[in-house]
This record gives structure tokens, C-alpha cells and sequence, in this order.
């Protein structure tokens, strides 16, 4: 769907399907230089299970128009806009690595809209090293190639793709490589700047989600711990051998995670 907000065009994925305020809410929110499609599994199962799901494209990003925010904070507000404009009142919020900080502020700043919310790959603070930071900036494909050396697990890198001829790796290049060439640079900063996640994770009074891998190297398990112990009532799910990019490494897993947690109808 398309949709105005604050004067500029921007999109979600809804999986065809229009919006029924009558139906409970999921919004996905996708990471760094990425897209609505990292949650296409997702987005599409709830959508037809009974949901409203929406996948965004975050300013810059994707189908929607505008630069890049400069900020979580700033993405955090944008989605709340969203969901307003569309007549979303509340929702779960799902995110994904730079996503799972958005949706972490988004609930925190705007409590009215969160029914609850799943962490995906998360920590906080979420530091990006200098070197992934100066490639960004200069435009440079090692920021990708870091990416995707650092995202994926071992046994993802040999193989192992839930969909027969498929390639993780050069699937993960390539939705990098889509994206504009500042907005990489944009959203790793945002990740780098943003120091308000255990002061938000204390504001989060709905229930909460954390899905991790065990062989994460971008956002280990360890640097989720100080969030978990933020939020009452939290509930963990952690996937042994999994690496950084869930959503393509383990997408049933995920899924099954969420499915356990979000209330609402999915059958």
C-alpha cells in the first residue's frame, strides 16, 4: 500500500491484502539498507492468518520516497506516522537488527501504538566499528562484503537456503547493493548514535519478544542482555548456530517464534 506521510509518499507491503480495522495489527520494521522484503515470509503468513501486516520501507528505502532519516528516533516517529495515517491504532512491532531499534523507540515514545513487541537480532548500544563506518561513507562495496561476511554464520556462507537454488549470500548482496549509495552510511550511524535503548527498553510496558542467534557477531546475545533485564516479563528465544540475518538463515524458526508470542488469530 501506498500511503502520505507528512507530505511525502511512502510504502508498506501488505501482502494484497487491505486493511481491516477490525483485524489485530503486525508492522515489520527491516534493517540497514534493507527493505519490506527481508520480512516477506512473515508479513505474508499473518497477513493471511486472520492480520493486518505491514512491512515497511523506511524512508529512502525501497518504494519510499525521501532521504534517509538521520536518527532511530526520527524512524521511530515516522512509523507511529505511518500507522496514524493508515488507521492503525496499535500494533506489534517487529524488528530486525536497525529495525529492532526502531520498533524498541517507537514503543517507548509512542506507547498508545504498541500492543507489543519482537526484537529481532537486537542489543543495545549497537556500535558499528570505524572500519564498517569509513567504507559506508566512502561508498566503498567493502561495507557490503563486511556485511555480509559478518551477517551470516559459518554454515550459512557454505549453503543451507530453505529454498532449493537459492544463495544467501549473493541474495544479501544484492538487496545492498539496490540501495541508494548514501543510505547505508545513514542507518549505520543511526545504529552507532543511537544511546537511548535501555531508557527506552524501561518505558516498554506491553509484552516483548527477543529472538537471537547464538552465533550472532554483529548483535551477540550477550549485548541483549541489559534490554532484557529492562523489560518486565520478556520471553527469549535464542537459535543455536544461527548468525545475524535470521530472517534468511532461520525464516521458520522466526516465524514459529512469533507466531508462539503475537496474540490474535493465526489460524
Amino acid at each position: 500500500m501506498e500511503q502520505l506521510v507528512g507530505g511525502t509518499q511512502a510504502y508498506a507491503y501488505t501482502a494484497g491484502r487491505a486493511l481491516d480495522p477490525r483485524r489485530p495489527s503486525v508492522a515489520f520494521v527491516h534493517g540497514a539498507a534493507n527493505d519490506h522484503s527481508a520480512f516477506l515470509l512473515q508479513s505474508r503468513y499473518f497477513a493471511h492468518h486472520g492480520h493486518n501486516a505491514l512491512a515497511f520501507d523506511l524512508p529512502g528505502h525501497g518504494r519510499t520516497a525521501g532521504p534517509p532519516l538521520a536518527t532511530i528516533d526520527a524512524m521511530a516517529d515516522w512509523v507511529a506516522a505511518f500507522l496514524a495515517a493508515a488507521g492503525i491504532e496499535r500494533t506489534v512491532l517487529v524488528g530486525h537488527s536497525m529495525g529492532s531499534l526502531v520498533a524498541l523507540a517507537c514503543a517507548a515514545r509512542h506507547p498508545e501504538r504498541a500492543r507489543a513487541l519482537a526484537l529481532i537480532g537486537t542489543a543495545a548500544p549497537m556500535p558499528v566499528g570505524e572500519a564498517l563506518l569509513g567504507a559506508a561513507r566512502a561508498a566503498s562495496h567493502a561495507a557490503i562484503d563486511m556485511l555480509n561476511l559478518w551477517g551470516h554464520s559459518a554454515a550459512a556462507q557454505l549453503g543451507g537456503n530453505t529454498a532449493p537454488g537459492m544463495w544467501m549470500m549473493g541474495t544479501y548482496r544484492r538487496l545492498l547493493e539496490r540501495a541508494p549509495a548514501a543510505v547505508l552510511h545513514a542507518d549505520l550511524r543511526a545504529c552507532h548514535g543511537y544511546q537511548d535503548g535501555l531508557a527506552a527498553a524501561a518505558k516498554v510496558k506491553c509484552p516483548a519478544l527477543f529472538v537471537l542467534g547464538s552465533r550472532d557477531l554483529m548483535t551477540p546475545p550477550r549485548g541483549a542482555q541489559a534490554l532484557r533485564a529492562a523489560i518486565s516479563g520478556e520471553h527469549t528465544v535464542v537459535l543455536d548456530g544461527a548468525g545475524h540475518s535470521l530472517l534468511a538463515e532461520r525464516p521458520d524458526a522466526v516465524l514459529d517464534a512469533l507466531i508462539a508470542f503475537i496474540p490474535g488469530k493465526t489460524t
